[in-house]
């Protein structure tokens, strides 16, 4: 067993542990460095904790859970990171116990699940999520992005200089490895990209990533949002998911020999993905905000296809200069998602089109919304609405059955309950209310 002192350092005075409940807040409880002497760290939360949506502060009755009851949040020894931006604050991401075993509605455990699941078969998912934020002032006369740039703007690196360093410097001292950043479309947003790891800890990073690109933003009275549409005439933000798949130490995902240039099992867990991807959406773009974002023509991936270098189409694979081929992107994905459960429903998804030997149709090498119809593809428009992602979900067995009877109840409620409330919102009135949820 780990020695949980050998894990914290000794300039460490508050232990946090997180969880990122079905609304994706992310949460957590601190533990004072002397408030225990067990050999682990864990925390008491309400069982109801994971029936809580982001627009209200109760339990969703329809979610089979309730305020009565308490689960241990037990720190993972292995995640422990200081806080950089927080001195004296160190962080652990914690999972879900119950009676000493995982809990059904554990978001962590269910991606530990479909890891193991895809062990089995031979092989593993590593992955890194690509963040796009806006920096934001908040006025009495409104919310105003922080520059006024283009894309790729030098202009927005000089004048955001000092923010975006400390916000790198705090990454790296989490263990991230940083890798490029650049200005995005929309004025005042970002793009700061991290290094692929394996699927647990890129999950935990993504976890890591909102939390410090919030908390140092905050120091410079700015807002960072990672919300998926803030602006209706400007560039939404997305969180694109980028994947790899790995066996006996080396990725697996190119073969030259086999069609398109990818091996077979790479082939037919795109696949999987991409039948799945009507259901996956109410889990990685899962706010009625979502949906203002993806549209044809911005890149956002509106369309059930895939392409090799197509941005438009919503699985983009992605050669290398020599044509090998290492990983591929899933657009369909935002920052308001929780990540162990976006991840772990694509890794189900996936390991659906493996088991089954699932076929790609020919890549789409043109913008999908440019086609007109008698031609040859068979492309469907992705759903416009979280409502139609919803029913989608609720049909999709394999995804159902993956995250369990119990949590997917539970998040579909958490959905729904969203959902009705936001129903008569407009756009500003909705970014109101979650910017600085996401």
């Amino acid at each position: 067993m780990v020695n949980k002192k050998s894990v914290v350092p000794s300039d460490i005075e508050f232990i946090r542990i997180l969880w990122c409940d079905n609304a994706n807040i992310i949460r957590a409880k601190s533990i004072y460095k002397t408030s225990s002497e067990d050999s682990e760290y864990y925390v008491g939360i309400s069982e109801g904790q994971q029936g809580v949506p982001a627009v209200y502060d109760a339990v969703v009755e329809e979610s089979g859970l309730s305020p009565v009851g308490e689960v241990q949040l037990k720190a993972d020894l292995s995640s422990f990171t200081p806080v950089p931006y927080s001195p004296g604050h160190g962080r652990f991401m914690g999972d879900m116990k119950k009676n000493g075993e995982t809990w059904d509605y554990c978001p962590r455990g269910f991606l530990k699940r479909m890891v193991n699941r895809a062990a089995e078969m031979g092989f593993s998912v590593k992955g890194a999520f690509e963040n796009e934020f806006y920096l934001l002032k908040k006025t009495e006369d409104g919310i105003f992005p922080a520059d006024n740039t283009s894309f790729a703007s030098t202009y927005s690196m000089d004048i955001n200089s000092e923010i975006i360093n400390e916000m790198v410097k705090a990454l790296i001292l989490q263990g991230m490895e940083v890798q490029q950043y650049h200005a995005e479309s929309g004025p005042g947003q970002q793009e700061i990209t991290v290094k692929y790891d394996e699927a647990l800890k890129a999950c935990d990073n993504q976890i890591i990533f909102r939390e410090t690109v919030r908390a140092v933003a905050g120091k410079y009275s700015l807002t960072a949002s990672f919300l998926p549409k803030i602006f209706v005439d400007k560039a939404g933000s997305g969180c694109h998911l980028h994947l790899s798949l790995w066996g006996e130490g080396k990725n697996i995902l190119s073969d030259f020999e086999e069609r398109y240039g990818m091996s077979k099992v790479g082939s037919h867990f795109i696949a999987g993905v991409l039948y799945h991807l009507p259901a996956l959406m109410a889990v990685t773009t899962p706010i009625t905000n979502s949906y203002h974002r993806i549209k044809p023509h911005y890149w956002s991936g509106a369309f059930q296809c895939w392409g090799i270098g197509n941005r438009e189409a919503a699985i983009r694979v992605i050669p290398e200069f020599d044509g090998e081929i290492k990983n591929f992107e899933l657009k369909t994905v935002d920052a308001s998602s929780n990540p162990y459960l976006a991840l772990g429903a694509v890794i189900a998804a996936g390991i659906h089109g493996v088991t089954q030997k699932m076929e790609l149709e020919e890549p789409v090498q043109e913008d999908p919304g440019n086609i007109l119809q008698g031609k040859d593809y068979k492309i469907k428009i992705l759903p416009s609405r979280l409502e139609n992602a919803i029913e989608e979900l609720e049909k999709d067995e394999i995804i159902l059955n993956a995250m369990g009877k119990k949590l997917s109840k539970a998040y579909i409620a958490v959905k729904k309950a969203e959902i009705e409330y936001l129903k008569n919102f407009n756009l500003e009135k909705e970014v109101e209310l979650l910017l600085e949820k996401y």
